[in-house]
């Protein structure tokens, strides 16, 4: 009997078999490593770590903010509140800059990292969600299938990927992180991350965090899986969600695979 763990994993390729149809991606599990603090006020919409620091960007009109925080008490160092007007979302680091848009204001802040000072701000078109960034571009996410590389100096669009798991458009893609040369995505009330592919936005792979913060200990029903950051000095991958009370450091376990035999007639 194959264990039902494992059915969901199995389907799509016993389906697409031979079909000529391009195969759904496979699906990895996690180890949780260690666990750091995290305040359940912050409804995480930006996540990274970077020189021993976490950096947070929250969401909700009133709410918002930026927050450079250490990880071992889960309390902020420094704190700057956007204006009540604003709803918070991704952030990313540009060298001794730190961006972060907005959702529906059309609005991007430009700050210097060490100061939080505002520097300057951008205007783009659409909705704002998740960002990240390459060596030479910025990518972003706004809810669609669709990742956008930027320009960091204008934030102008320079080319598009469309995401997608085989042929399906993996829509709702959120907060992000680049690792290893592939982009990392949250998808909204889902509890998997995908792996892309910054060339053509095919999915490599999914990471399934299917129960690592118990039901018992999320503030309702928006308190979902958001929330990627990874420390490239010592190859460390973290995760959170909007209020959780944790910070997970996982580790990517693959799923055994199994090889089913043709029945023999």
């Amino acid at each position: 009997m194959i264990p039902a763990r494992l059915v969901r994993n199995l389907i799509p390729a016993v389906l697409l078999f031979g079909t000529g149809v391009a195969l759904a991606a496979p699906v990895a599990g996690y180890k949780i490593v260690a666990k750091y603090p995290h305040s359940t006020s912050s409804y995480t919409e930006g996540f990274f770590y970077l020189d021993g620091l976490f950096y947070e960007g929250t969401g909700m009109k009133g709410r918002s903010a930026l927050m450079v925080i250490k990880p071992e008490t889960g309390k902020p160092l420094q704190q700057l509140d956007l204006p009540p007007s604003y709803f918070g979302e991704g952030i990313v680091d540009w060298g001794s800059k730190i961006y972060q848009w907005t959702w529906q204001s059309h609005i991007c802040f430009v700050y210097d990292r060490f100061t939080l000072r505002p520097i300057k701000q951008f205007t783009y078109a659409g909705e704002g969600w998740g960002m990240t960034r390459t060596n030479k571009e910025i990518i972003t996410s706004d809810g669609t299938a669709i990742l956008r590389f930027r320009d960091p100096e204008t934030f102008k669009e320079i080319r598009h990927i469309v995401v997608k798991d085989g042929s399906t458009p993996v829509q709702m893609l959120n907060e992000l992180e680049y690792v290893k040369g592939e982009i990392y995505a949250n998808i909204w009330h889902s509890d998997r991350i995908a792996r892309i592919s910054p060339q053509d936005g095919h999915v490599i792979g999914w990471i399934d965090l299917a129960g690592i913060l118990p039901d018992s200990q999320k503030v309702d029903a928006e308190s979902v899986l958001n929330g990627i950051a990874y420390d490239a000095q010592h190859d460390r991958l973290f995760v959170t969600g909007k209020q959780w009370p944790t910070i997970f450091e996982i580790k990517i376990v693959n799923q055994p695979t199994m090889l089913i035999k043709p029945l023999s007639r």
